[in-house]
């Protein structure tokens, strides 16, 4: 699956940490940490832009719709990716797995019960959402399940998104 360069940008910069969920949750992320050389092979896509005007468009569109944000720190010039820019980046990563998504080798499915309440309807969207992204699929109200090796992404998700307090996992054999 091609990606729009805005969101392949994006999760090059969250991937180059190599864990998602050890990313979200460690300190901010400075551009220098992120390339430490300055042949780091992970941003050659970018260095092969036609112009440096076409890549300077994307970080413009980038900081416009904030998706990142520049900072100057400790007197030299950082970006850091924003929640919104997080968010979108871990889309574009679902979007990626939708492909490569296996089912469990034990046949189990994974059931999610949830209870949201009534005055947080916002938190129930995303999670709705999430578990879209996911693959899960709607079994009743409040309940989805899925087939697939979801897991530990599920469980990422539901902390870095602080919804794990409404939600119980189970594994189960039959459906």
């Amino acid at each position: 699956m091609r990606l729009p360069i805005t969101d392949k940008f994006l999760l090059d910069l969250l991937e180059l940490t190599s864990d998602t969920a050890h990313f979200i949750f460690r300190r901010r992320r400075t551009f220098e940490d992120l390339m430490p050389g300055p042949k780091d092979p992970s941003f050659e896509i970018y260095r092969r832009f036609k112009n440096r005007k076409e890549f300077n468009k994307l970080i413009y569109y980038l900081k416009k719709n904030n998706f990142i944000k520049a900072e100057n720190l400790k007197g030299m010039p950082a970006v850091l990716l924003t929640k919104k820019g997080k968010n979108k980046a871990i889309k574009a990563s679902f979007k990626i797995e939708d492909s490569k998504r296996k089912n469990r080798r034990d046949g189990k499915w994974i059931m999610i019960i949830f209870d949201i309440p009534q005055n947080r309807k916002k938190d129930r969207s995303l999670l709705r959402s999430v578990l879209k992204n996911l693959g899960y699929k709607l079994f009743q109200q409040s309940v989805w399940i899925t087939p697939y090796d979801v897991f530990e992404k599920t469980e990422k998700s539901l902390q870095f998104y602080s919804l794990d307090k409404y939600v119980r996992i189970f594994l189960v054999n039959k459906i």
